[in-house]
């Protein structure tokens, strides 16, 4: 593995994917990755998970580690090709951080 590679992965590790499952699962992922030593962790979600990835936070915030703040927001949208037809579909990106 090339430097390069170990620093992409290296950064892929303390990223969280939002998806259908329930929040705390998302909160315990979000927690291992504190807990392994990461200074930050960073939520991505995109549509309908949008909202899921703003609880985590919150509750991340509010219940667990009251020292981790929200470090930064990132919107954005992706075009997606789902059955030849294209659509916009909103992202979200919410750093974390002690």
């Amino acid at each position: 593995m090339s430097t390069e590679e170990r620093k992409t992965s290296k950064s892929a590790e303390n990223v969280v994917l939002i998806g259908q499952k329930p929040v705390m699962n998302y909160v315990t992922a979000s927690l291992v990755q504190f807990n392994q030593g990461s200074a930050e962790v960073i939520l991505k979600a995109r549509g309908k998970a949008i909202t899921r990835a703003v609880d985590t936070a919150e509750i991340l915030r509010n219940r667990f580690l009251r020292d981790v703040k929200v470090k930064r927001i990132d919107i954005g949208s992706e075009a997606l090709t789902i059955d030849n037809q294209t659509k916009n579909v909103s992202t979200v990106e919410i750093v974390l951080g002690k």
